[in-house]
């Protein structure tokens, strides 16, 4: 299935229902007074981060979403009915922008998370609230305020722990069915994948990271060339990069130091702020260079590409060297999770005294 990331949509919440002017008409009330209410508050729209979605197809083919209105008020002191809330199940990882000015508006980040998107209109005032000492008889109402209406664009960024970036036929594919549980297509022609896949790579007990694996850029992606520009947005949530490196290209002439130097040059092109997350280099399809060779091969490569950061030497087909690299992602990735769950140190001097007197 084709994946869709982005969806437009026009919400609407309910209108508030109109006041009512109604008075007290009984026997042997002569003076009975004001008795017109409320009306009611129209119905709000409610996003909700649904942990079970992973797409936004859904929004493609339901645009329109409209809350109910409130009820008019009536006679006999009654108020009118609140309009009916509607809530839109969205992934995780949504993010909800104007569609018109481009603001982000909101995030849903965390599942569960409940956030009201289009609040509905309070319910206008009948004329019993106008009653007072000098004015016995009012005949003012006043409508219903109109809900909030929007058009919003909807867009997930895959939510996953590391990305994988490189050329097409870099291997990708292969070294993520290789360590997760991700069955993407995999072939020996280039752009095999068409949308990001998502694995879950198994450490150990209640030990795992999520890995994506995105279709493979070309020089001038961030321009809009080729299929990987499309999901460029995807790596920016995630915490480490590994930079995937076919070391033994099928055609001749073809540098891969050129072909990593390009990838590098793209992402600094299309967000300063991805170019500078961690970024590992991966050099893949060792099984195909000669075992005397491969030393001599990975050391010219790191000297002309001037990288001076972790690298790992693997094979994705055969395994070889998986299983470091995952042991090493798992340690980075874990230390990223405990900085960001620690205890935020407070200054005893600012603490908060038991004694509120203090």
């Amino acid at each position: 299935m084709k994946f869709v990331d982005e969806a437009f949509i026009d919400i609407a919440a309910g209108d508030g229902g109109n006041g009512c002017v109604s008075f007290r008409h009984e026997k042997y009330k002569e003076f009975g007074g004001p008795n017109g209410g409320d009306g009611g508050r129209g119905g709000h729209v409610w996003a909700v981060a649904d942990p079970n979605l992973n797409t936004l197809v859904d929004y493609r083919f339901s645009r329109r979403h409209e809350a109910g209105r409130g009820e008019h008020g009536m006679g006999s002191d009654m108020f009118g009915a609140m309009g009916n809330d509607i809530t839109l199940k969205m992934p995780v990882g949504t993010i909800i922008t104007d569609a018109e000015t481009g603001e982000v508006l909101y995030e849903l980040l965390q599942p569960g998370e409940k956030i009201m998107i289009a609040k509905g209109g309070d319910g206008g005032f009948g004329n019993m609230r106008f009653k007072s000492s000098i004015n016995r008889a009012p005949r003012q109402k006043t409508p219903g305020w109109p809900g909030e209406k929007k058009n919003l664009k909807l867009e997930l960024k895959v939510l996953a722990d590391v990305g994988l970036l490189g050329m097409p036929n870099a291997g990708k594919s292969t070294l993520i069915a290789a360590v997760s549980n991700a069955r993407p297509k995999i072939a020996d022609y280039p752009f095999t994948t068409l949308h990001p896949n998502l694995g879950v790579v198994r450490v150990g007990p209640e030990q795992s990271f999520v890995v994506a694996d995105v279709p493979g850029l070309i020089e001038g992606a961030a321009e809009g060339a080729g299929l990987g520009h499309q999901f460029l947005r995807h790596l920016q949530r995630t915490r480490l990069l590994l930079h995937i490196v076919d070391i033994a290209p099928f055609d001749e002439g073809v540098d891969p130091v050129a072909q990593a130097k390009a990838i590098v040059a793209e992402l600094k092109k299309y967000d300063l702020a991805l170019y500078e997350k961690p970024r590992w280099l991966v050099l893949n399809k060792l099984d195909m260079v000669p075992q005397e060779e491969r030393a001599a091969r990975v050391k010219d490569f790191v000297k002309r590409y001037k990288y001076k950061g972790p690298v790992f030497e693997i094979s994705a087909l055969t395994r070889e060297g998986c299983e470091p690299l995952v042991q090493a992602v798992w340690q980075h990735v874990h230390s990223l999770q405990v900085a960001e769950n620690a205890p935020v140190e407070v200054d005893p001097r600012f603490a908060a005294s038991d004694n509120p007197e203090s």
